[in-house]
């Protein structure tokens, strides 16, 4: 009974032991541990809702945004913008 006993004080004991890592791994406060061992910031601020120029608008010394470049001028042309 005194073996059974040991042994289950001994596994309980190594369950307990195991901790997850914390800031004193090496990282610091708020950060953490990505998958190849390089510490990253726990998330951090958001950036929602900021988009490249629009489609068709004029912007002051570059031009018409068409969506790949700027251009100096657009027309109305066959039923769409056309830019030149």
């Amino acid at each position: 009974m005194n073996k059974l006993l040991m042994i289950a004080l001994a596994a309980s004991a190594a369950l307990v032991s195991t901790v997850p890592a914390q800031a004193r791994d090496g990282c610091g406060p708020g950060f953490h541990r990505g998958p190849y061992g390089a510490c990253h910031p726990n998330g951090g601020p958001v950036v929602v809702g900021v988009a490249g120029p629009r489609i068709g608008v004029f912007y002051g010394g570059h031009g018409y945004w068409d969506g790949h470049r700027y251009w100096g001028h657009r027309f109305y042309r066959h039923g769409r913008w056309v830019y030149n």
